[in-house]
């Protein structure tokens, strides 16, 4: 390929969504990826409004066929049980092979190029090596995950350590007994229930123990597991693993970073993908301006809602006495659960989750 590209992006996952960022901006844009579409992941496939939001700004449209629509979320665990309503705006429970091709369609009409089955493996001075050719570009974006090689390549390897949890994933052929997307919580493992169609619900089970796979952890959710029991697989069990993960910087030169290859939030909070494309406006911005300091900014500044959030629903995980009396604490008050979802997905303001934090705690006191 001799012609300069504006944007070359390695990796057509998380990639897309810098892709189309770029090319509303009027920027010259090919991505590369070893794989062919439609590409997925083993994640809960639950995009919260704040999600579809920024499918909004990119242009991606999703159509009532896709997937089902999301009403709130749903906690429970042995004892307790509490759920809360999304303000406004539906989620939606989506397969991950539907939402890229609703990705890789939307960047086709941006006029995004593709080099796709064309495995990236290497850097050079002015560009990207892929399928033993060079392609030269003024900016490199490195989009491939969270064993990312780019960021490898590009110097950017971060030795601190992570904090690693284990997910399976697995699909049903069910119809959904909820419009919820379900946690169920159980000793240091959580299961995720997500509808995806009328007749499917995705199924996703994480833990901090490497040694166990999918049904060591289902058997710890007896009525989930009672209400799968006569199911059968809609697919095959995937595993991933997940976590929270930082880099000091996320570019080098004339190459950034964006979605896991820069970092992660742990599956919890359900906002990695959310958190991707707010990337992805972010770095557009910066390339525009020739700036990639700007986008560090940004990229330091937009994960701070979901770690904050994460960091509490990780220390429930860890303790389960804690858990168990902050479910009671929300099943008597359940519009500070309200609350707490609403600031979760960017609908409330920091002054009153924090308002809503000292009832919490009042109420945390006297349950």
């Amino acid at each position: 390929m001799g012609k300069v590209m504006d944007v070359v992006v390695a990796g057509g996952g998380a990639g897309l969504a810098a892709a189309i960022a770029a090319r509303q901006r009027g920027l010259s844009v090919t991505v590369v990826d070893g794989a062919n579409p439609p590409i997925t992941k083993a994640c809960g496939e639950g995009l919260l409004p704040d999600a579809l939001r920024a499918l909004d700004e990119l242009g991606i449209e999703l159509c009532e066929a896709d997937g089902m629509p999301l009403r709130g979320i749903h906690f429970e665990d042995e004892r307790s049980s509490v759920r809360a309503s999304f303000s406004g705006r539906s989620g939606i429970g989506i397969r991950r092979e539907v939402l890229h091709l609703r990705m890789v369609e939307r960047a086709h009409d941006c006029g995004v190029t593709f080099l796709w089955n064309t495995p990236v493996t290497g850097l050079c001075g002015s560009g990207l090596v892929a399928g033993g050719n060079r392609i030269p570009a003024r900016w490199v974006i490195g989009a491939d995950g969270s064993r990312s090689l780019m960021r490898r390549w590009s110097g950017l390897e971060n030795p601190s350590s992570r904090e690693s949890r284990f997910a399976y994933r697995r699909h049903y052929r069910l119809a959904p007994w909820t419009d919820f997307t379900e946690i169920h919580w159980g000793e240091k493992t959580q299961a995720y229930v997500t509808p995806v169609s009328k007749d499917e619900i995705c199924v996703v089970l994480i833990s901090g123990n490497s040694r166990l796979r999918f049904d060591a952890v289902l058997c710890r959710f007896p009525r989930l597991e009672e209400q799968l029991s006569a199911a059968a697989y809609a697919s095959s069990e995937r595993g991933a693993i997940t976590g929270n993960f930082r880099l000091n910087r996320v570019y080098r030169g004339n190459v950034a970073l964006i979605g896991d290859a820069s970092g992660s939030v742990d599956a919890i909070t359900g906002e990695g993908l959310c958190l991707s494309f707010r990337q992805a406006q972010a770095l557009a911005d910066a390339l525009v301006k020739v700036d990639l300091g700007q986008y560090q900014e940004a990229h330091s500044r937009l994960p701070r809602r979901p770690r904050v959030m994460g960091s509490l629903l990780l220390l429930l995980d860890q303790q389960t006495a804690l858990r168990r009396r902050a479910m009671r604490t929300l099943e008597s008050a359940p519009q500070l659960f309200e609350r707490a979802l609403a600031y979760h997905v960017g609908m409330a303001r920091p002054l009153q989750i924090a308002a809503a934090g000292a009832s919490l705690g009042w109420r945390f006191l006297t349950v």
